[in-house]
């Protein structure tokens, strides 16, 4: 079974106004979030072989947060395409995926990540659903276990567990 984890970054910080969006860091919530999240992925036996992710300074800064925490030191691309990705962009990246990747993250922003979130997973515990189906708050990480045999065949999964950093604290 293959799993995908679709991570939202941490919480930026809006105080700079004068900072282009690519380049807002993480607020003091998100630097405490994003390693709680990264310890709470460890313990649930989530950590990732590759890791796709956006070249935004939030993204970063999440990943180096979240990554001490993880057993193993995944193959990390920072992707262009993915900083403010669409879903199907997002979806373009993750069937690149290396084949002998048996858990893949996504790490990203919405629209794309709450996108992909919402429409991938085609069954689960109907109160995991119903949230993503809303909303993929700052720091969440959806897991989801795909059905296919590549990940160039992703054709929908089950929403296994759904991690909030508001449940975490």
């Amino acid at each position: 079974m293959r799993t995908l984890l679709i991570a939202r970054h941490a919480k930026s910080d809006w105080s700079d106004p004068r900072l282009p969006d690519h380049d807002r860091p993480l607020s003091r919530r998100g630097l405490r979030d994003a390693p709680n999240v990264g310890r709470a992925l460890a313990e649930r036996g989530h950590a990732p072989d590759y890791v796709c992710s956006s070249t935004s300074v939030r993204t970063r800064e999440t990943w180096a947060l979240m990554e001490p925490h993880l057993p193993g030191r995944p193959r990390v691309d920072w992707l262009p395409g993915l900083y403010l990705g669409s879903t199907a962009r997002l979806l373009a990246a993750l069937q690149s995926a290396p084949a002998e990747a048996g858990t893949v993250m996504a790490l990203g922003h919405n629209p794309g990540i709450h996108g992909l979130a919402a429409e991938l997973p085609a069954t689960g515990r109907p109160s995991l659903l119903r949230l993503v189906g809303r909303n993929m708050p700052t720091g969440a990480v959806a897991i989801v276990e795909l059905d296919g045999d590549g990940w160039e065949d992703m054709a929908g999964g089950r929403l296994a567990d759904l991690i909030l950093p508001r449940a975490l604290r």
